[in-house]
Order: C-alpha cells, then sequence, then structure tokens
C-alpha cells in the first residue's frame, strides 16, 4: 500500500511540472544584429593633378582701319569671325576643406584649335584712286582676309565651393587668363595676286570667371564638369602692302574672348578624397 501511494504522488508531481511548463511562455530567439556599414568622411583637402578636354565657341570682334601712303585713313570696316575648336590640357592646383566649404587654387594650361577668318572688300575708288578718264570704270577693288587662332591659352584662378553632398562639389571659379593669338592676312587687288603676310602673333593677359561641379569616383580620383568665360583683351597690328602704286597700311584690332565647356579628372595626394579612419 505505502509503494502504490508513493507512485500516485511521483505521477502527480510529474504532471503537475509538465502542466506548468505548458503555461509558461516560450523564450524569444536571440538574434544577433549584422553590423551597420558607415561611409568614412569624405576629406577635399590636399594638392592634386589631372587633364581634361573640351570644346570652345570663341570670338573675334574686329576693327580694320586702312590707311594710304600719307597716313590718311580711306576705310574702315568692322566684323566678327568666330573661332571654335576643340581644347585639351591639364591642371594643378590645392584644396582646403572647412566644413560643407572648399577653398582652391588652380592653375592650367590648354592647346587649342580654335581658328577663324572674315574678310572685307574696299570699294572701287576708296583704298586705290580712281585711274583718269574713262578707265575710272576699271577702278580697283581691294579685297583683305584677316584669319586668327587661338595657339594656346592659359588660367590662374581661386575657387570656392558647396558641397551639395559629401563627395559633389558646385563651385564658382575666376581670376588671371592669358594666350597667344596669331593673325595672318590676305591683301590684294580683286582678280589680282594678292599678298599673303606671315602670321603676327601676340601674347595677351585678361580674365577669366566660371562655375563647375566636381565629384567622387573612386577613391582619389574626381571628375568634372566646367564651364569657363575668358577674355583675352584685344590684339593689334599692322599689314603693309602695295596695290599698283599705291601704298597702303591695314590695321586691325580684335577683342578676343572665348566660352569654354569641358571635361575633366583629377588625382589628389596624400590620401585618398575619401578618407580612411
Amino acid at each position: 500500500m505505502k509503494r502504490l501511494l508513493i507512485g500516485i504522488s511521483a505521477a502527480a508531481s510529474l504532471f503537475a511540472t509538465n502542466a506548468l511548463a505548458a503555461d509558461l511562455p516560450a523564450k524569444a530567439p536571440v538574434y544577433t544584429k549584422a553590423p551597420v556599414y558607415v561611409e568614412p568622411p569624405v576629406d577635399w583637402t590636399g594638392f592634386y593633378v589631372g587633364g581634361n578636354i573640351g570644346y570652345s565657341w570663341g570670338r573675334s570682334n574686329d576693327t580694320s582701319t586702312v590707311t594710304n601712303g600719307l597716313g590718311t585713313v580711306v576705310f574702315t570696316a568692322t566684323d566678327h569671325a568666330n573661332l571654335d575648336g576643340v581644347v585639351g590640357g591639364g591642371q594643378f592646383g590645392y584644396n582646403w576643406q572647412m566644413q560643407n566649404w572648399v577653398f582652391g587654387l588652380e592653375a592650367d594650361i590648354q592647346g587649342t584649335g580654335e581658328k577663324g577668318t572674315h574678310s572685307y572688300l574696299c570699294p572701287i575708288g576708296t583704298c586705290v584712286p580712281l585711274p583718269v578718264g574713262i578707265a575710272a570704270v576699271f577702278g580697283t577693288v581691294v579685297s583683305e582676309s584677316l584669319s586668327q587662332k587661338i595657339d594656346w591659352f592659359g588660367t590662374a584662378r581661386g575657387r570656392i565651393g558647396v558641397l551639395a553632398a559629401p563627395k559633389v562639389l558646385l563651385y564658382a571659379t575666376g581670376g588671371l587668363a592669358y594666350g597667344e593669338v596669331d593673325t595672318n592676312a590676305t591683301i590684294g587687288a580683286v582678280g589680282g595676286v594678292p599678298t599673303v603676310f606671315p602670321s603676327a602673333s601676340n601674347i595677351n593677359v585678361g580674365w577669366t570667371v566660371g562655375a563647375g561641379v566636381e565629384g567622387v569616383i573612386a577613391g582619389n580620383w574626381t571628375a568634372r564638369l566646367e564651364y569657363l568665360y575668358v577674355d583675352l583683351g584685344k590684339v593689334s597690328g599692322a599689314f603693309a602692302t602695295t596695290i599698283g602704286t599705291t601704298a597702303l597700311t591695314s590695321f586691325y584690332s580684335s577683342r578676343i574672348t572665348d566660352n569654354i565647356v569641358r571635361v575633366g579628372v583629377n588625382y589628389k595626394f596624400g590620401g585618398p578624397v575619401v578618407a580612411k579612419y
């Protein structure tokens, strides 16, 4: 009897324990959180060097004046020529980053294929006096063709920009511009053999302003799109010739301006633009 009571008691205790365990809430599984990637900060400060290529829409606004052997002005023409062509070169500079602002200095040198021509006609009896008598109807018309080319130009500019995003810089730029403009002329009587003059070179100093956007593309490399307006001031010179017995000198004064759109890449020294911390 005693053994029976002990068995019943043990069975009852086991049943109560299982029932109580069934009533307890199940323990939630433990999950391990995946690590959150934090992008390293961007550092624009440092030296850089790069290259660029683009296209330019230049313009020469010219006033040409013809004088005779006595120095008297006999003809004046105002015209323009488009000096369009491919531009390409290199740049280098230094940036300082202050929070979301980036300040910099940059210099570049460009070779160009920009060139253009304009022509004018000096009417009968204007540049060359009319012959006497009936031969006056066969007076001379003088033609001049003025060709100009921007051989190269360079700039030295300041830059100021704001970070639209850590890897994207919007900036304005401006400063000094300088360059070489070649001018040559062909002058002669219409229907005759003209005189072809060798090129005269002028190196001028002017100014430039512009704007651009630059972004980090990988590691130390950035890419940019930039617009520059360049004013090289006026270039001037003279070409002297003789048509028949009349001595003529043609003076030109041309203001040279440029509108440039170019793309470029830069490599930053002293650690990547995206800093490693």
